[in-house]
């Protein structure tokens, strides 16, 4: 699996921001979510189209990673948070994922 990169610009098909990608980026800075478009990084070979929502946050070797899920299909990929990302909203899924957690423990 190589990731292709594709420098792009796109509309987020969540909130509806124009997003000018250098490449690297798999997801709306702003919303966090993204659309199944790869069956590879980069490749843009889906047929699906899906919208992925943000479902899951960890650190791995000094990156924070998202889990993203396709709303259509149940695809799962992860993509690193990049330094244009909006914080705010990173700290908001942390906090929807906690706390979808402990409900689960209640």
């Amino acid at each position: 699996m190589a990731f292709i990169k594709k420098t792009e610009t796109f509309i987020c098909a969540k909130c509806g921001i124009e997003v000018v990608n250098p490449g690297y980026l798999n997801h709306c800075p702003k919303c966090l979510w993204s659309k199944h478009v790869d069956v590879d990084p980069g490749d843009r070979a889906a047929d699906c189209g899906g919208l992925m929502e943000p479902v899951d946050l960890y650190y791995k070797g000094g990156k924070w990673i998202i889990v993203h899920r396709c709303q259509s299909c149940g695809y799962k990929s992860t993509n690193k948070i990049k330094e244009e990302d909006d914080f705010d909203e990173v700290i908001a899924l942390e906090k929807r994922i906690a706390e979808k957690k402990m409900k689960k423990l209640a």
